[in-house]
């Protein structure tokens, strides 16, 4: 039945009378059940590497929306902690990472056939959601692109402008460069191994990919993103893959063709009719709905995921926000944007 599900069918290039919908962080601190999930986990680590209760956030807004597609629930960061790097959350803050700006902070990270010891939890999630989800729902694994993780590596931290990351890049290119390669490697076996265990197309989500600037996008954001998509469709033929270098702004265009990846997710900031004409004439885009109509609904929500729809509306379309939902939400907001797709 894979060949009915219409995330899958937009990948492949075809286009549908409505797009198929899925949100990123659709399972998140906005829904009531994911929150007491968590807090039977006991705090966010744990949830990503309990393989059931992991699972079961995926599964719930599964059945309260009836989304086409669920991704796994985990953390671009969980590659550094796989590699060897301390990984602990702040509560209100975020992430912190022991840090590498020096070579014997780099000498002291494990090599890349050693993160499957960490990781097999999470490929133990793939397993029970391709179990347990409806047959009509499309599975998305995913991974955070080499430059986004190596800054959080070099700053220890999430940064506003990644200056830490800028700054090593010129001072120490070897070493960054280093960095990027691990990362790469490591990347390229950790979306491996939960397309075999049932991840039907993953995502590559580059955050930051906008800080980088002229030919250091291309050497730091496409290059990469090239090398990734590039293996694993050698190891995984017809694998699809998401590319998503947030805030490219123009670099988005011919993106997809330069680093083969199957569709092109865009931010909010993208004017879908200019993505349309040129983004989306190289194949399936994905987007791009502002977040914050999550919070503030109303009329304005329903006018904007019109707009987009249509915009989008002669060529391969996921339909999607522009950025991750945010914990102040509205689920009922959520609700709204689904039906108005759905009747557009």
């Amino acid at each position: 039945m894979a060949e009915a599900k219409k995330l899958l069918r937009a990948l492949a290039g075809e286009t549908l009378d409505t797009p198929p919908i899925w949100m990123m962080r659709q399972a998140g601190r906005y829904l009531p059940e994911y929150r007491a999930t968590r807090e039977q986990a006991g705090d966010f680590l744990s949830l990503c590497y309990n393989s059931e209760l992991a699972a079961e956030v995926t599964l719930q807004p599964i059945r309260r929306y009836g989304f086409d597609a669920a991704i796994l629930f985990a953390d671009i960061l969980l590659v550094p902690q796989a590699l060897g790097a301390d990984l602990w959350f702040v509560t209100g803050e975020g992430p912190r990472l022991s840090t590498i700006t020096t070579q014997a902070d780099f000498d002291k990270l494990l090599q890349v056939g050693d993160i499957h010891d960490t990781l097999n939890p999470i490929y133990e999630t793939v397993r029970i959601l391709r179990r347990e989800l409806p047959q009509e729902t499309a599975l998305i694994g995913f991974a955070g692109a080499p430059w986004t993780v190596a800054t959080y590596m070099i700053a220890g931290r999430g940064t506003p402008d990644q200056a830490p990351a800028h700054a090593l890049m010129t001072e120490n290119e070897a070493l960054f460069s280093a960095l990027i390669d691990r990362l790469s490697e490591a990347t390229i076996e950790y979306l491996s191994a939960q397309i075999e265990a049932g991840a039907e197309c993953v995502k590559i989500f580059d955050s930051w990919a906008g800080s980088l600037k002229g030919d250091a996008f291309r050497k730091y954001a496409l290059e990469p993103c090239r090398v990734i998509t590039a293996a694993l469709k050698e190891r995984h033929p017809g694998i699809p893959i998401i590319g998503f270098p947030r805030e490219a702004g123009e670099k988005y265009v011919g993106f997809a063709k330069a680093t083969g990846v199957d569709c092109v997710a865009l931010d909010s900031a993208v004017d879908p009719k200019w993505a349309a004409a040129h983004v989306q004439c190289d194949g399936c885009v994905q987007g791009n709905l502002l977040s914050s109509h999550m919070v503030t609904g109303g009329q304005a929500l329903v006018d904007e995921t019109r707009a987009i729809v249509e915009a989008f509306s002669n060529g391969p379309h996921i339909f999607n926000l522009g950025h991750g939902i945010t914990p102040d939400a509205d689920p009922e907001n959520v609700q709204l944007m689904i039906d108005t797709v759905r009747g557009a």
